[in-house]
């Protein structure tokens, strides 16, 4: 019994079970992304028209974004309680509008519904911050993979979700609403006490990059897998028992990164969990560097020539050690006294009050907000953007989008750690790159082209999902992780602002105001007015490319905005990443 509860007690308190929990958390906190498939039934069930329901979108973003009490309560209280908040909100919100739209509840004014919206989707908050803050405490060094692996399972969940609501095999769309409300609260509370803390950095291994590399190939497998289902399941009518065994193949891929803390915890050696010797002395040298050198840092910024930063890498980065020797040993000898400097530099920990004062910051935030902002309104309006292009089964764009996020997510996050690693270049030149494809998928949306609505989520999805990976990545890296999680729910922010210019004004406008003038034609009569509602009247549906032609075509330069913002940011931290990864380069 001594070993067997030896080994349990290894098993659960492993970063690695913390960590794969955390992905099975994620993956059912994206029920944010599903709203493109209930917005139709919202719609026709409530008899909204498209600015209304972009207005239960904006709530949607906002309660996605909004996570300062998520942040707060994850400081103060333990993460376990903060997912139980979630979750318990969760199913009270979407709960309550499943009511209203089966009939079991009195119908409510709209700004009541962007209530329940906003509250069932803020719980979403809790479910990213708990996991976000434990497994970037567990693994310190790995940030980039980490935070892509799990804000991709969260891109990933309208998936999952979609692939289980096939076999609940319901004519009534509205359970699709109800399964939102009931399954990611189960989940959630049946893993709170595992997402916590486990002093991770003690328990670097030599096989950790062999384990990343194995949750890297589950996340190919999951995603290739998931697609050829879905792709199969819309072409094809297929037997319900057929769904059923394609869903229990998505369950199998879920659960086989457990394999990872099994091993770890019950077949290796008690002398291998000690594989890296010496760890609290590398960290205790890395703390006082960080104290000491990132002083010399500072006072090198102000000593050094302008012509250095001129220079190629390899002789750039030799002046500035030389620099740095001298002034360490000038300073040790009295020679030099350091400054006491008001405020930190970028690299070290910031608050968020500091945070807010530096260019870096807002150049972060404002290209986030016109990059994910513009894919989140595909994301929020695919339901009628594939309606209007003459498709019927709107489910499989919601699936295609999530998936290619879900991938954009995970292949941001690695990309984008290559890029720091090998090349200590900074990390938002990878969100040029994601803005410059959400801009060629725009234009397809645009365009209607052949396979405009698979090539577009394809594009939209990957360049959406790639920037969730990379900033918070560049937001600890910059700003420091003593405050992460305040920085962190700050910028999500630029979501429900981006969402509520995009969609909220500009997309639903042209949308309305396409199909009143299509209503008119249809009809014979003439002239243009503002939509109202009728009793009796039917939403009104726009029908044509022409419905978000201007929407997509504005977006599109948006995201080409963006790319300028993330490069002035790439030209202004150019020294910050060559001192945070030049020196470990080989």
């Amino acid at each position: 019994m001594g070993w067997v509860g030896e080994k349990f007690r290894s098993f659960i308190n492993n970063r690695w079970l913390v960590f794969v929990a955390a992905m099975w958390v994620q993956s059912v906190a994206g029920i944010g992304y599903l709203f493109g498939s209930i917005s139709p039934v919202i719609k026709t069930s409530l008899n909204y028209n498209q600015k209304q329901i972009a207005r239960l979108g904006i709530a949607k973003d906002l309660g996605d974004s909004v996570g300062f009490l998520a942040g707060t309560l994850c400081e103060f209280l333990p993460l376990w309680a903060a997912l139980f908040v979630g979750a318990l909100q969760n199913f009270v919100g979407y709960g309550w509008v499943w009511l209203i739209i089966t009939g079991r509840a009195p119908p409510l004014p709209l700004w009541a519904m962007c209530i329940l919206i906003f509250v069932g989707t803020n719980g979403e908050t809790y479910f990213n911050t708990a996991a976000l803050v434990s497994c970037v405490q567990n693994f310190p060094k790995s940030r980039g993979p980490v935070v892509g692996i799990l804000k991709g399972f969260a891109g990933l969940g309208g998936a999952i979700l979609t692939q289980i609501y096939a076999v609940i095999h319901s004519p009534d769309h509205a359970s699709l609403i109800f399964m939102v409300a009931v399954g990611p609260a189960m989940v959630v509370i049946a893993l709170m006490f595992i997402i916590r803390p486990v002093a991770g950095h003690r328990q670097v291994r030599a096989s950790d990059g062999l384990c990343f590399s194995f949750i890297y190939s589950v996340c190919l497998i999951l995603a290739a897998y998931l697609m050829g289902v879905m792709l199969v399941e819309d072409l094809i009518d297929l037997n319900h028992s057929i769904v059923v065994i394609f869903t229990l193949g998505l369950f199998v891929l879920l659960v086989i990164p457990v394999v990872i803390p099994i091993v770890l915890s019950i077949f290796m050696p008690k002398d291998s969990s000690e594989a890296v010797p010496l760890l609290p002395e590398r960290h205790k040298a890395e703390t006082s560097y960080s104290v000491h050198d990132e002083v010399i840092f500072s006072e090198m910024e102000d000593e050094k020539s302008s012509d250095v930063d001129l220079l190629p890498s390899s002789e750039r980065q030799k002046r500035i050690a030389q620099l740095q020797v001298k002034l360490a040993q000038a300073a040790a000898e009295g020679a030099v006294r350091l400054k006491r400097r008001r405020g930190p530099r970028r690299g070290e920990d910031f608050t968020l009050t500091q945070a807010l004062i530096k260019a870096d910051f807002w150049l972060i935030f404002f290209s986030l907000l016109l990059g994910s902002g513009s894919g989140l309104t595909v994301i929020d309006n695919l339901g009628q953007m594939s309606q209007s292009l003459g498709y019927d089964n709107t489910h499989i764009f919601v699936s295609l989008i999530s998936i290619w996020n879900f991938l954009g997510r995970v292949g941001g996050g690695y990309f984008s750690e290559m890029v720091v690693r090998d090349y200590a270049y900074p990390r938002p030149v990878a969100m040029a790159v994601a803005q410059v494809i959400m801009a060629v998928g725009h234009v397809f949306f645009a365009f209607g082209w052949p396979g405009d609505m698979y090539i577009g989520t394809l594009l939209i999805g990957l360049g959406y999902g790639a920037h969730w990976a990379i900033v918070p990545a560049t937001a600890s890296e910059l700003f420091g992780l003593k405050k992460f999680g305040a920085l962190y729910n700050f910028l999500t922010l630029a979501n429900p602002a981006g969402s509520l210019v995009f969609s909220g004004i500009i997309a639903s406008g042209i949308y309305d105001r396409e199909a009143e003038r299509q209503r008119h034609v249809n009809t014979g009569s003439h002239g243009f007015g503002l939509l109202t509602l009728n009793g009796g009247e039917e939403p009104l549906k726009c029908e044509g490319t022409i419905c978000f032609f201007l929407t997509s075509m504005i977006m599109s330069g948006f995201c080409v905005i963006a790319v300028v913002l993330s490069m002035i940011l790439v030209r202004r931290t150019k020294v910050v990443y060559a001192n945070l990864y030049g020196r470990t380069r080989t």
